[in-house]
């Protein structure tokens, strides 16, 4: 079967699935989209728009949403599951009837499962245990694609098949798709820079300048490939779009929800009054503490992550967590040039010299 006339199936109706579902049906696919709610699913097929997540949009008529699994994924070969992490695993069940080993089967949700810290292509993986597995990651905010900016993401798979099926998919003349085999670190930067755009609508809402934006965005660089690497991916991975690319759109962002919620946390909202003004899932709440009480227990340094997790989980007002981050450690800028334990190292030298 050409690509042209790929059948695929999106599981999710928020708003990056329906732009996803949108432009494989633009590219030519006969595209199926699941959703649980049957309003919103008739709404989509019937008026071609989705008025809950992106109202605006208006989706390519060829797509056809139900909220029947079977009938969704019945001859698809490439399945986008665009779900949020806390249902992802159950949906994933809830299709593994329905689903075969030759389908391709691609993660698009930046977010961690709280048991066994686990991430969403790892979840597929353990799920159905087929071979055509990968995630797409990077700087998209759903609504500057559906308004047709130009837009790149990655897809990440060790399998070439999945990446190069993937790019023919949803490759556009707006919507690039470079290719990564380190699934994991594009996986996790997705995923960790959640956090770092909450510490950005902080500092925001708390009147810091362009200096400190940039000094906050460099440090969570360096803090997330700090982790990812002790976990495995490799560090060339966060200079790319799923790195350094997603971090600066989600920092500097207003459409970021989870920047939006840093700001009310700026602003003095309670953690419970910035999640209720959003009215969506901020993937970052959860994964600052999931991340925190990881790098504890592996021994990474991470002090951005440890002051947002007292910020929002400690009461800890907002301006006095920033005060205390300049007053921490400064060590090496890249770690990977120059290691923190040596700069640590070389402080305790030249302290014995003076001694």
């Amino acid at each position: 079967m050409s690509d042209q006339s790929m059948r695929v199936a999106v599981l999710g109706g928020g708003s990056f699935g329906t732009a996803l579902a949108s432009i494989a049906a633009d590219n030519g696919a006969e595209v199926r989209q699941w959703l649980r709610d049957p309003d919103l699913a008739a709404q989509i097929t019937r008026e071609h728009r989705n008025g809950r997540y992106l109202p605006d949009y208006a989706i390519n008529a060829a797509v056809v949403a139900s909220t029947e699994m079977a009938e969704v994924l019945e001859g698809a070969e490439l399945v986008l599951v665009a779900i949020p992490s806390k249902a992802f695993r159950e949906v994933v069940r809830k299709a593994r009837p329905f689903l075969h080993q030759a389908q391709i089967l691609v993660s698009t949700t930046k977010g961690i499962q709280e048991e066994g810290f686990k991430l969403m292509s790892q979840i597929l993986e353990e799920e159905t245990g087929f071979p055509h597995i990968g995630v797409i990651s990077g700087p998209n905010l759903a609504s500057e694609i559906a308004d047709k900016q130009l837009t790149a993401t990655v897809i990440a798979s060790d399998d070439p098949e999945t990446r190069t099926r993937v790019q023919s998919a949803l490759g556009c003349d707006y919507f690039r798709v470079y290719a990564s085999n380190d699934r994991y670190g594009v996986e996790l930067g997705g995923a960790l820079k959640n956090i770092y755009a909450i510490a950005a609508g902080m500092a925001a809402a708390l009147g810091m300048g362009e200096n400190t934006r940039s000094m906050l965005m460099t440090r969570a660089l360096a803090e997330m490939s700090r982790f990812a690497v002790d976990q495995g991916a490799n560090p060339m991975t966060f200079l790319g779009l799923a790195g350094v690319g997603d971090l600066i759109v989600t920092c500097s962002s207003a459409l970021s929800r989870n920047y939006r919620v840093g700001q009310a946390l700026g602003e003095g909202k309670t953690l419970e009054e910035a999640v209720q003004a959003l009215g969506q899932v901020a993937e970052g709440v959860n994964t600052v503490r999931l991340v925190r009480d990881k790098a504890h227990e592996d021994g990474v340094y991470m002090p951005l992550a440890e002051g947002l997790y007292q910020v929002l989980f400690k009461g800890v007002p907002a301006r006095d967590m920033a005060r205390l981050l300049m007053l921490g450690e400064q060590s090496s800028d890249v770690e990977f040039v120059l290691p923190r334990k040596d700069v640590q190292q070389d402080r305790r030298d030249g302290g014995e010299r003076h001694g």
